[in-house]
């Protein structure tokens, strides 16, 4: 019987612009579970240890938080994105006008 490998989205992010759109598209989705998840995929990406160490956290409490064993705190969301070198940026939605 043929092995399958497992696939890891991980593996493709590999510039900063396939990055953003991967992101942007978790973002687009209104799921935080794909939030979080997609997050988790780009801090793999980049090597878990070093996104932990520059978002001052520990590495298990990154993997646990993002691992979709826990949902992390907005602040630690934040920390992983500037950490990861991505801005959160609001932008209005289309076709809607302000209150």
């Amino acid at each position: 019987m043929a092995k399958v490998k497992s696939f890891d989205t991980a593996e493709y992010l590999d510039s900063p612009e396939m990055v953003a759109a991967y992101l942007t598209e978790a973002f687009e989705s209104d799921d935080p579970s794909a939030i979080t998840m997609a997050i988790g995929a780009v801090a793999r990406s980049q090597g878990m240890g070093a996104i932990a160490e520059k978002a001052g956290l520990s590495r298990e409490n990154l993997y646990r938080s993002l691992g979709g064993e826990a949902k992390p705190e907005f602040g630690t969301v934040i920390k992983v994105l500037h950490a990861m070198g991505i801005n959160l940026v609001a932008q209005p939605q289309s076709g809607t006008k302000a209150a």
